[in-house]
């Protein structure tokens, strides 16, 4: 059986198509990130992450500044802490604020960076003490039926 130079470039060309969906299905996921300056690190601590996972997005003003570098369990202070990679084109106060957030309902979560009012700003190794941690759906949902049971159901007219 004999191979065509129009064969192998029909292959070649179905190699390269492959390999682009693969790239494009990594960037969807976040589990891909090309970055050739690592910027700064920074950390924070928080009571609750909710579904927070490596890689996840850091954004300001939604755009995104940064990226989640690992996170893990505190056992001295009972707090995970995340560790995030900061892009060094951005510069934030040292007495910015972190919030856990949605996007969407249902959505992946990222950390949301408030701008503080500090003269200095943050750098390699910097700890973010102002955070607030995940709002866990479930969590919310008990406190409705807690505070409904606390009722006793009466209706209010």
């Amino acid at each position: 059986m004999q191979r065509s130079a129009k064969d192998l470039w029909v292959g070649l060309f179905v190699l390269i198509g492959a390999l682009a969906l693969v790239f494009l299905a990594l960037q969807a996921a976040n589990l891909l990130t090309i970055t050739w300056d690592k910027g700064y690190q920074v950390s924070a601590k928080f009571d609750n992450i909710g579904g927070l996972k490596p890689k996840a997005a850091v954004k300001s003003a939604g755009v995104v500044v940064g990226r989640v570098e690992s996170i893990v369990f505190d056992d001295k202070s009972f707090q995970a802490k995340v560790v995030m990679s900061m892009d060094k084109r951005y510069a934030f106060p040292k007495d910015s604020s972190l919030k856990i957030l949605t996007s969407g309902l249902l959505g992946e979560q990222y950390i949301g960076i408030e701008a503080g009012a500090d003269a200095a700003n943050l750098a390699q190794g910097d700890v973010i003490t102002t955070t607030q941690s995940a709002v866990v759906l479930e969590n919310l949902i008990s406190q409705f039926l807690y505070s409904k049971a606390a009722d006793g159901g009466k209706k209010t007219d």
